[in-house]
């Protein structure tokens, strides 16, 4: 008998990809509710709503559409509701977190502030805002209990003196990072102020970039201490000197946090000074149009560029966005000092800028305003936020350091901090943040002083401060996984298993010469109460088993885990 003749192999079916929504591919349609939001309407178009209609109705007027989504663009967010635990956090309807009180971030691109500015912050603060004030570590300053009825009246006193909340949040280019020692510190290799301002003025409330796929996050710096986090922002300009073309920017894209980190990656470009607007234009075009759009957990430019690649970002870049090529260029060299510019430090003028430490970003605004009456007590009128939460005030004559020092700290501000004090942020927290699982302000604040009576016989051992970040939630505002000691909020089991606050633990995180994520220790998490024995520990294991001149991160990456619990 024959053996049955076998049938032909059907080709295989050739799997249909699907869209992410990128424009650029024809993927127009939205493809989840917050791209249906923003085609609708563009977000911008909200202020005329909140201005001639919430702002005399009330919070009880205002579209969910608008409350939850496009207020963002104009620096609002809803307070969380008070009494809501963090093990409630997500598992609620938005409209249970929300408190009809806000949270209004006002923008400080490049930390640049006149003394009449921080006056006026601190002004609406405490008329408006119940005396709170938060600088972030984005160089913002974030006011809470603001009341939608005044905001069109603080908008007006913040426009006055050159001011603004313009998509400080949203799916926008947000504020754009810049060194708080732009045009006065003596190892500037590029002053950034002028592209700073150029980007502000031409692109901030440009409607064809106010629909990105997510935010976009921006920093520029002609510093060589990489003073603006350059590693984890979607776009960064670092200042570099080209052997030829003399100083310049070093063009990085692609960084972020949150719960999928990645580093900014280098593009291998060299962008002069007159070109850093139109580049970081482009930047933002190609996220816009190819960005992904389908999975709001998936839409950060960081993802497009692990999957595209440096050379094909950069091909993109020159051929479809600047119609030329980019000048090749060196890569900066990798800083290993202190880059938060606390203390006393001489300007390229002979005149001095003095650094100070806020207690983890909280301040208040009559600390602002005192703070700028001390400036100008002694001539100066700027001042300065950093991306580490502090305060610089610039132009002070060497006469009045000791004096303007003083000053500040009596308001809780330090020049010469501990190492403890100085190396701690902390976010917003669950005292007003709907995404938060654990506090964290109060914690940080309360952290510092007990490390301070804890570690009091070490302190002077401590020649470079372990950095202990705090955050309320899995997101990495408070940029945990770069931290010496990270602390994640979640809840966590207690002695007799009950879910209490507590943290996450991530070690030897870094930027810079110890750039890296940090090391997550199997199962290990700390309950909120028992932070300040936990640091205490590790921070004494360190001290004994370092080697001479070891960092933090660099004994984590060799030390045993039950050293590190």
């Amino acid at each position: 008998m024959a053996p049955p003749t076998e049938s032909p192999a059907r080709p295989a079916r050739k799997r249909k990809t699907r869209g992410e929504g990128q424009w650029a591919l024809g993927y127009r349609e939205p493809l989840n509710a917050n791209e249906r939001s923003k085609k609708d309407d563009n977000p911008l178009n909200v202020r005329e709503r909140i201005e001639n209609i919430y702002a005399h109705r009330g919070f009880d007027a205002i579209d969910p559409g608008d409350l939850r989504g496009r207020f963002r663009w104009w620096g609002l967010y809803t307070q969380r509701a008070p009494g809501i635990p963090g093990a409630r956090t997500g598992t609620i309807e938005p409209e249970d977190l929300d408190d009809r009180y806000f949270m209004m971030r006002v923008r400080i691109d490049g930390g640049a502030l006149t003394t009449e500015q921080l006056r006026v912050i601190g002004e609406v603060s405490q008329t408006y805002a119940r005396d709170t004030a938060d600088i972030t570590d984005r160089q913002n300053v974030q006011l809470h209990w603001v009341r939608v009825e005044d905001v069109p009246t603080i908008w007006q006193k913040l426009e006055s003196v050159g001011l603004s909340t313009t998509e400080a949040c949203g799916d926008c280019p947000r504020v754009v990072l810049g060194s708080p020692v732009a045009g006065i510190a003596a190892d500037e290799i590029i002053d950034a102020t002028p592209a700073i301002a150029e980007i502000t003025e031409r692109y901030i409330g440009d409607r064809s970039l106010s629909n990105l796929p997510r935010k976009f996050k921006t920093a520029i710096s002609g510093s060589p201490r990489w003073d603006t986090v350059p590693e984890i922002n979607d776009i960064s300009l670092v200042g570099v000197v080209h052997p030829e073309h003399g100083p310049g920017y070093d063009l990085w894209v692609g960084g972020g946090l949150s719960t999928n980190p990645k580093l900014a990656v280098r593009l291998g470009a060299w962008v002069s000074q007159e070109d850093a607007a139109e580049v970081w234009h482009g930047v933002v075009q190609i996220f816009r149009d190819y960005g992904y759009r389908r999975l709001r957990n998936r839409a950060r430019l960081k993802y497009l560029v692990a999957d595209w690649g440096a050379e094909k970002f950069r091909q993109v870049l020159e051929d479809e966005y600047l119609g030329r090529k980019l000048i090749d260029g060196p890569a900066p060299e990798t800083p290993s000092g202190h880059r938060d510019h606390l203390g006393v430090h001489r300007q390229v003028d002979g005149n001095h800028y003095v650094g100070v430490k806020s207690a983890a970003g909280r301040v208040s605004g009559s600390t602002l305003m005192e703070v700028a009456k001390a400036a100008e007590r002694v001539g100066s009128k700027r001042v300065r936020t950093t991306v580490e939460q502090n305060l610089l005030v610039l132009d002070v004559a060497e006469s009045d350091v000791d004096g303007l020092t003083a000053d500040l700290a009596k308001l809780g501000l330090h020049a010469d901090p501990s190492p403890w004090r100085r190396g701690v942020m902390a976010c917003t927290g669950i005292e007003f943040c709907k995404l938060a699982i654990v506090e964290t302000k109060q914690r940080a604040i309360d952290l510092v002083s007990e490390l301070e009576k804890r570690l009091a016989d070490v302190q002077a051992g401590v020649t470079d401060p372990v950095t202990i970040n705090l955050n309320g939630c899995p997101n990495a505002c408070a940029r945990t996984q770069v931290a010496d000691i990270g602390l994640k909020g979640q809840m966590v089991p207690d002695a007799d298993g009950n879910q209490v606050e507590g943290f996450q633990v991530h070690l030897g995180g870094g930027l810079a010469i110890d750039t890296g994520f940090g090391r997550k220790i199997r199962g290990h998490k700390v309950i909120s109460s028992e932070v300040g024995p936990y640091v205490e520990r590790l921070v004494r294991n360190y001290l004994d088993q370092r080697d001479e001149g070891e960092r933090f991160a660099q004994w984590v990456a060799r030390a045993e885990e039950d050293d590190l619990k």
